[in-house]
């Protein structure tokens, strides 16, 4: 299996950039590359995946387990002719004193050869006793090469290869000087998401064909294909989903999950939306900018995003923001994640402008200069949340992570809370995930491991809801039919004995139904109801009272052609239900 790590001696030295690049380039020589991220993100995988063509998976030590992230790299990574794992932060960095949970973890884990990207900026003789410092720091981890970036020039290149040949023995990849085509936008929480930009794929091929021209490729695939074999990880019993994975569960009802992806909405984890598959949920795309509604749902899901930058736009969409609102006031299950909870809100407000959202959650969003909560999360169930993240687990906590820049104010006094806040900040610091009817929506992003079970136990909700709901209308309906014998053959009518198909009706039908309700017909019954049926046919509905009084006062006289006269023959109801019931057509619009 071929693979290795980017990695870097520190944040912000263009390791996003240059693993995109090497993606692209890769996958434009043929072949199949898998990209994996470090750490919890979404940006970065959403440009790695499209640099691939393939989804980028998360491995995070902090969120899953060894097994989970083993197990996660051998499955996706196996059908692939190369896979490359982009770090974050720097290669040591991690939130564990003995670093645990640090990018050089994960190549230890995953046996992972390591590209070290350096920002070369302002560095010359410098950059030896940094390569030195960084391979004596832990013997167990193999510093296959590096990548200069941010190069000054030329001369400047030669200097850097020259020490860094003369003191180590560290092969230099590739040096890359400074190219603004090589910048990806970036705004408040990071990068801009490549779905936002129209010309995102002309980006990212402009990125791999400047990759392909300052790095030496083939020495990339040479480190990759150095990796020893990595043998197949067993499966832990909590894990994050497998592409092939068997299933040993029976066959359940299909269930339709509703997943709002759009420029505004588009922070998920691939495995997640696996999980909520494999727990047979079809996945159905909500557009909520350009959707006049939602699709034919059973649940939906909202995951994060940058609702504020499109605060006009899902404004003016008062049609999709009412549909999802009736669906919760109906009871539809409804997860959101960060940038769903502020779609959920009453409003939401950023430099000074306001505007409407769904309204559901009785709160309103403000958006700020400064981060409000920003890393890892460690959260305790309540028990008031619809359904449990920690659903079909032994654990007593969940972990996940925020990063978000608004706040909650005029949160209504009695809201209830899926979960008490260990670590992070969550609504306030001490609470997270509002509960109001079937919704649970929190600041934290939640991942299918760690002691999660999120996507099940939301699928098996939404699923338990849709089975008592067909229940409940199965019951109804029955409770609503019947059949009448006429000549020996049952015609299906309601309980009323209004016809289900009004094609059914004859005259031995409109027999048997007069002496159901015990009323003998008559030749002023035949001609009321040859009336009815007549009008009927001609207009394609119902003939209302005067018309009935205008025709038979003309054919019987006054005496008998007023409304009087009319309910005698039909005392159940009058011409307009008992009439139309024995004519066999359907219940007068409004009837109660």
């Amino acid at each position: 299996m071929n693979r290795l790590l980017v990695s870097a001696a520190h944040k912000s030295s263009g390791k996003t950039t240059i693993s995109v690049g090497l993606c692209a380039a890769l996958s434009a020589q043929g072949l199949r590359v898998q990209p994996f991220k470090k750490g919890p993100d979404y940006i970065d995988p959403m440009w790695l995946a499209q640099a691939s063509g393939r989804d980028c998976f998360n491995l995070d030590p902090y969120l899953m387990s060894p097994e989970q992230i083993t197990a996660c790299f051998t499955n996706h990574a196996r059908a692939s002719d190369i896979a490359i794992v982009e770090g974050n932060k720097g290669l040591y960095d991690g939130l564990a004193l003995d670093g645990s949970n640090s990018n050089a973890a994960l190549a230890h884990l995953l046996d992972l050869p390591v590209v070290l990207v350096l920002d070369a900026r302002g560095m010359t003789r410098g950059i030896a006793p940094l390569i030195l410092g960084y391979q004596a720091f832990d013997r167990n981890i193999r510093i296959a090469g590096v990548i200069l970036n941010q190069l000054g020039g030329a001369r400047h290149e030669s200097k850097l290869r020259a020490v860094i040949e003369h003191y180590t023995d560290v092969p230099v990849l590739g040096a890359i000087a400074h190219d603004p085509r090589l910048a990806l936008v970036e705004r408040h929480l990071g990068l801009m998401p490549n779905h936002e930009l129209d010309d995102a794929a002309q980006r990212v091929r402009a990125m791999g064909e400047l990759i392909a021209q300052q790095v030496d490729l083939s020495l990339v695939r040479q480190i990759a294909q150095s990796a020893t074999p990595l043998a197949p990880a067993p499966i832990p019993q909590q894990v994050l989903p497998l592409a092939d994975s068997p299933t040993a569960m029976a066959p359940r009802s299909p269930i339709r999950i509703g997943v709002a992806r759009d420029k505004a909405f588009g922070f998920y984890y691939p495995d997640d939306l696996l999980a909520l598959e494999q727990a047979g949920a079809v996945i159905v795309p909500v557009d909520t900018l350009n959707d006049t509604r939602l699709p034919q749902v059973d649940g939906l899901f909202i995951g994060g995003g940058f609702p504020e930058m499109f605060m006009p736009q899902l404004q003016a969409n008062a049609s999709m923001r009412g549909s999802i609102r009736a669906a919760i006031e109906a009871g539809m299950p409804v997860y959101a994640e960060c940038g769903g909870l502020m779609y959920l809100a009453r409003t939401l407000r950023w430099k000074d402008q306001v505007y409407d959202m769904v309204g559901a959650i009785p709160a309103d969003v403000v958006m700020h200069a400064r981060p409000v909560g920003r890393g890892y999360v460690e959260l305790q169930a309540t028990g008031d949340a619809p359904w449990s993240a920690t659903a079909g687990t032994s654990a007593a906590t969940v972990r996940g992570h925020e990063f978000h820049y608004s706040s909650l104010e005029n949160v209504a006094p009695e809201m209830k809370f899926a979960y008490r806040v260990l670590r992070g900040h969550g609504v306030d610091g001490q609470r997270d995930g509002i509960v109001y009817r079937n919704v649970v929506a929190s600041y934290t992003h939640l991942r299918n491991a760690a002691g999660s079970g999120w996507a099940e136990a939301f699928a098996a909700f939404v699923r338990a809801r849709k089975v008592a709901q067909e229940q409940v209308a199965v019951a109804v309906a029955a409770a609503a039919a019947r059949t009448l014998q006429v000549n020996g053959c049952a015609v299906a009518t309601d309980v009323e004995g209004y016809l289900k198909n009004i094609d059914d009706w004859s005259e031995d039908f409109a027999r048997a139904q007069a002496e159901a309700e015990d009323l003998e017909l008559t030749e002023a019954h035949w001609q009321v109801i040859a009336f009815l049926r007549a009008y009927y046919e001609e207009h394609r509905v119902q003939a209302q009272v005067r018309a009935m009084i205008w025709h038979f006062a003309k054919a019987w006289g006054p005496e008998h052609g007023n409304n009087h006269h009319l309910h005698t023959l039909f005392p159940i109801g009058g011409p307009q239900k008992q009439g139309n019931r024995l004519a066999g057509l359907l219940k007068t619009k409004g009837e109660h």
